[in-house]
């Protein structure tokens, strides 16, 4: 999953990005509002976490043009305005959720989840396909109830294939979902860890698509639909 973090404080923002990629996410960090514009047009981001004084601007505007031009991903607003009517602007404005700085990591990680799972329409936490149960929270797999061990980069490619079930999502996608502007990314290495997921998990979960991509079929029972 490929998140944008809108964050000017240079301390704050290094120690967010160096959570997210601890916790499977690939993670960009812009310090200026037009910065985070640049990025939306040439990237597909999962999730924003955004901060509200910005050097060049103020982020609720910003959030507004954002959903004015169509960008449904979640926002996650991230501020020490604490009082009410700044919660309510910004959530009237189109965030999924507001927290208050200082906040704790594990809190964040959690928020940024129950954001991802109603931007897919899901309600369990749990993503299921199959033999699988995949648990995000708790970066878990299981396959007929025996765990299944991941590299941070597999479980990351899984997920972005089971939370995109039914679609072809193409090499660059899923490039993109797994990788942040400043990773070196070899140009094999998605390959490598297909291998690798398809060795852990077996060849009939992933379809390759010649020339496209890859998918992994749809089944009813995904997720809770």
């Amino acid at each position: 999953m490929r998140v944008l973090i809108v964050e000017d404080d240079a301390g704050i923002a290094t120690a967010l990005a160096a959570t997210l990629k601890c916790n499977g996410y690939a993670a960009d960090v812009t310090p200026t509002l037009s910065l985070a514009s640049a990025a939306l047009r040439v990237e597909p981001f999962d999730l924003v976490l955004l901060d509200l004084g910005l050097p060049d601007g103020e982020g609720l505007d910003w959030l507004r043009q954002v959903r004015r031009e169509g960008h449904a991903m979640p926002v996650l607003i991230m501020s020490a305005r604490d009082a009410l009517p700044d919660r309510v602007a910004g959530l009237d404005e189109g965030a999924d959720d507001y927290m208050v700085k200082p906040f704790e990591p594990e809190e964040l990680l959690a928020r940024m989840r129950v954001a991802l799972r109603r931007s897919e329409g899901r309600a369990s936490p749990l993503l299921r396909h199959g033999d699988l149960l995949v648990d995000p929270a708790a970066h878990s797999v299981l396959r007929n109830g025996e765990p299944v061990v991941l590299r941070a980069k597999e479980f990351a490619l899984l997920l972005a294939l089971l939370r995109g079930s039914g679609q072809v999502l193409t090499r660059q996608r899923l490039e993109q979902a797994m990788y942040g502007f400043d990773e070196v990314l070899d140009s094999n290495a998605l390959e490598v860890h297909m291998h690798h997921l398809r060795r852990k998990l077996g060849e009939g979960l992933v379809k390759t698509v010649r020339g496209v991509g890859y998918f992994v079929p749809a089944q009813d029972s995904q997720g809770g639909h």
